[in-house]
């Protein structure tokens, strides 16, 4: 009985932490879904930002990562703007 208690609260603590992903697999995998939608990856960076600089990140937010307490922002580029590294943090 208390192998069965010890697991379940084992399992109640330890899902919440694996289903929360990093910040930069998040952003890879939004970045693909990006380049796959034919953006190229020199058009457009994404940056981590914590929530209180979003307004100052001047993008469109797409996605969030460390239990909300980051977004990440999207910003695309015009033919002669593109900075020299497309993702940055």
């Amino acid at each position: 009985m208390k192998k069965t208690i010890m697991l379940s609260v084992a399992l109640f603590v330890i899902t919440p932490l694996a289903a929360q992903a990093s910040c930069e697999s998040v952003r890879d995998a939004i970045s693909q879904k990006i380049v796959q939608n034919g953006v190229p990856e020199s058009g457009f960076k994404l940056d981590i930002v914590p929530n209180d600089q979003v307004g100052q990140a001047g993008g469109q937010v797409v996605g969030h990562c460390e239990n909300d307490s980051q977004k990440i922002v999207y910003t695309r580029f015009s033919e002669g703007d593109a900075p020299a590294a497309n993702v940055s943090q």
